[in-house]
Formats: structure tokens, C-alpha cells, sequence
């Protein structure tokens, strides 16, 4: 088993490369099998769920050239088994997008339910009320979507109105409407960068997908896709949570290879905590050397502070002067973090969906456990802004999201490793 070791109390400084868009790359990925031909997908972030769902690709059949670091060639052309492996996508959340990849391109889709972090509630049911409005037949039984056109029709376009902004769902209705015949109408529908860029990477293999970033969203079914090349936008929740660090730890970090606009939410709430914040044309230097002053956060939808960047906020108001409140917007069971957070100090209360942040002098190392990607990535920012040794278990889900955290952040100054421990369990076995 290995864990993050970080000796808190340094400042950060000099400069962070921002990876590809992990909600991009597995939304765009499952996406070439819609695609008659090879894509070049460029800025590919080195994260675990990458590797899974190019894993699941290379089960289905297709043909998977890793030409570099960043860089993956996918050819969907001859895929012929459409059956996903259970043990691989009980593993990610996103392996729901091949059910509109697969039921838009073969009118039949299988495909396990989903797994992933543990927020709470994510039902399907938006992601099936779109695919049911183009003619799909679907049901839900023993841990498995099975979807279908019946007769072996093509999906046929429908009108689409969401019950609840989802970024999932609105993607995954995108997917099974690019092949379908006829136009699909995706209302309220949600507006994240990463759904831009998905339709901008279906549009520029051949599709007719219009009003991405809006409410309203309209597909006009394509005969097919050719092949081509398409480099993914950089991760708006990965520069978010390095400009987390550099206010939580202190010191003067430029971020790069970022889209400023995309991160307007958070760097709002920054500069209210007191941070210096100069926005450049592809990156945003950070600097902040004073005390952090309190306030208050509301997650919602893009463009809206993102849920993904509730745990990592509250990583830094725990040290902020005074009383900061949290309001959960999106997901019903965020917090489980918190627990983590009072081990090393921190005063919150949880009623709900808010949290009441009392900022504290200092925050202390102790042992932690990452329950979620997001959580993990906040308890790093907790420990690197901590006096002593802070000790984190459960990384395999920060490493679902973050490419070479370790290595970047101590690019910077940190004081962090990845340390072997024993299996308490196995050792006990072995006694």
C-alpha cells in the first residue's frame, strides 16, 4: 500500500504546467467509437481513469496506439464486441458514456452501471429519459444498463427537457444524438467547459452539434464521422486546486496552460480571501503572502464555483480569519471529508448541505484518508498548509484525476512523497 507523506509549513513558488481535462478526456475518449477512422487525441492527461477507459476501448476491439506522453491514436472502425467489462467500468464513473457512444453507433448498448466517487445520489435516469425520447428502449437490471432501438432502427431525434442541470447526462445525450436521424433538442441543458469541448471535438470529426455552453443544445444527426485530430482544453479543477494550494500554503506560483475565463469563479472568491491574482493570456500568477480574510461559497453549476472545488476551498477557509459558511449546491454527500479535516484541527460544522468554517492559527499533520478524488486533493492542500507531518491514505483516488501530483507540487517546494507501508490486513493474515 502506499500513501502521501507531506511535511507541512513550506511555501510554494515557481511554476505548475496544468494537464488535459480529466471531464473532457472521458467523455471525448468513449466518443471515437462514433468515429469512422483513427483520432489523434492530443493533451491526454496520465491519470488512472484515462488508463481505464482506454482499457475498456482495447476490450471492445479497437485499436489503441499510445504515440506519447500526451498523445493517444483510437481507431473504432472494426469494433464489433459492444459488451463492456463489468471489473473495468464498476471502476469509473464516466464508462456511462458508452451507452450513447454504443446505442448511437449500433443501436444496442450493455453496459454495467457506473462507479466512481461516492457523492451521494447520481441516479441515471436524466441520461435514460433522453435516450427513451429518441426511441431507445431501456431497463436497469442486475448492476447493468441494457438500451436498444428495437428493430435495429437508427436512434431518431427527440426533444429533450432536463429535470436537473447534469453534465453527464447532457453529454451522454449528445453522444447518442450526433448519429441519430433527424435533430435532437437538449433544454437546461448544463453549460461546463468540458461539454464545449466535447461538442467541438464531435464537430470537428463531422458532426452538427450547436448552442454547446448554453441551455439549449441542438443535434442534427450525421451519417458518420471521419477521423481526425483534436487536442483537449486544460483542466479547469486541476488549476483550481493548485491555486487552492498556493492560498492555503502561501508564496508566488504561475499557473500554466490554463483558460482564465473558465477558473473566473474561483479566482473571484480568491481575491475576496485576500489572494493576489494577475490574469496572463494562457496562464494566472498567483501570489499570497498575508493573512486570508473569510467568505462565503456556494457550489453551482457552471458558471457557478464548482462542486469539484467545494472540498478544496474548504481546505483553504480553514485557516482564513474568521467564520466562512459552505452551501453544497450539487451533490447531497460532500462532506464526508470533514471528519478528515477535524483529525488536524479545523473547526466545521455540517447541518446539511452547509458547513460552517470557523478559520483556526494552524492546522496540525495527522494521519487522513482521501474517501474521494476531490477530498484527497483537499486533504494535500490541508497537510501541505499544516505545521508537521501530515500522512495520506486512499490516493488511488487522487490519482483518478491528477496527473504526477507529487512531482508537480514538489516541483514547487513541497515537501512530499509517496511512501510503501505494509497491509495492515495482510499482515494480520500472515500473523
Amino acid at each position: 500500500m502506499t500513501k502521501y507523506l507531506i511535511h507541512g509549513g513550506n511555501s510554494l513558488h515557481g511554476t505548475v504546467q496544468i494537464s488535459g481535462a480529466k471531464n473532457a478526456a472521458v467523455a471525448i475518449i468513449p466518443a471515437a467509437l462514433l468515429v469512422d477512422g483513427a483520432c489523434r487525441i492530443e493533451n491526454v492527461p496520465q491519470i488512472s481513469d484515462v488508463t481505464l477507459i482506454l482499457q475498456i476501448l482495447r476490450e471492445l476491439g479497437a485499436d489503441v496506439r499510445v504515440i506519447n506522453r500526451t498523445t493517444v491514436e483510437v481507431d473504432c472502425s472494426h469494433i464489433r464486441n459492444r459488451q463492456v467489462p463489468y471489473e473495468l467500468a464498476r471502476k469509473i464513473r464516466a464508462s456511462y458514456y458508452l451507452v450513447g457512444a454504443l446505442l448511437s453507433r449500433f443501436g444496442w448498448a450493455e453496459v454495467p452501471l457506473p462507479g466512481g466517487c461516492d457523492l451521494g445520489g447520481r441516479p441515471v435516469d436524466q441520461h435514460i429519459k433522453g435516450f427513451v425520447s429518441m426511441g431507445a428502449e431501456v431497463e436497469v437490471r442486475n448492476g447493468l444498463i441494457y438500451a436498444r432501438v428495437p428493430s435495429g432502427a437508427r436512434l431518431s431525434g427527440g426533444q429533450v427537457y432536463l429535470d436537473i442541470v447534469s453534465v453527464g447526462a447532457t453529454m451522454n445525450i449528445m453522444l447518442a444524438a450526433t448519429l441519430a436521424e433527424g435533430q435532437t433538442v437538449i433544454e437546461n441543458a448544463a453549460k461546463e467547459p468540458h461539454i464545449v469541448d466535447l461538442a467541438n471535438f464531435l464537430n470537428s470529426m463531422g458532426a452538427d452539434i450547436r448552442g454547446a455552453g448554453t441551455d439549449v443544445i441542438k443535434i442534427r444527426g450525421v451519417g458518420r464521422l471521419k477521423g481526425g485530430s483534436y487536442s483537449i482544453i486544460p483542466d479547469q479543477i486541476e488549476a483550481g486546486t493548485y491555486m487552492a494550494a498556493v492560498a492555503a500554503a502561501g508564496g508566488e506560483v504561475l499557473v500554466k496552460n490554463v483558460i482564465p475565463k473558465h477558473l473566473d469563479c474561483i479566482t473571484a472568491k480568491l481575491v475576496e480571501m485576500g489572494v493576489d491574482v494577475e490574469e496572463r493570456d494562457d496562464a494566472i500568477l498567483l501570489r499570497r503572502t498575508g493573512a486570508l480574510g473569510r467568505v462565503n461559497v456556494k457550489t453551482m453549476p457552471y458558471p457557478g464555483f464548482p462542486t469539484d472545488m467545494q472540498p478544496q476551498i474548504a481546505a483553504v477557509l480553514c485557516t482564513a480569519q474568521g467564520t466562512s459558511v459552505l452551501t453544497e449546491g450539487v451533490w447531497d454527500n460532500r462532506y464526508r471529508y470533514v471528519d478528515e479535516f477535524r483529525r488536524m484541527g479545523a473547526h466545521i460544522q455540517v447541518d446539511g448541505k452547509v458547513a460552517v468554517v470557523e478559520g483556526v492559527d494552524h492546522l496540525t499533520g495527522a494521519p487522513v484518508h482521501a474517501c474521494d478524488l476531490r477530498a484527497g486533493a483537499a486533504m494535500i492542500i490541508a497537510g501541505l498548509a499544516a505545521q508537521g507531518v501530515t500522512e495520506i491514505d486512499g490516493i488511488y483516488h487522487i490519482e483518478r484525476g491528477y496527473e504526477t501530483i507529487v512531482e508537480k507540487l514538489a516541483d514547487l517546494g513541497a515537501d512530499i512523497q509517496v511512501v510503501s507501508v505494509p497491509d495492515e490486513d495482510n499482515q494480520a493474515q500472515v500473523g
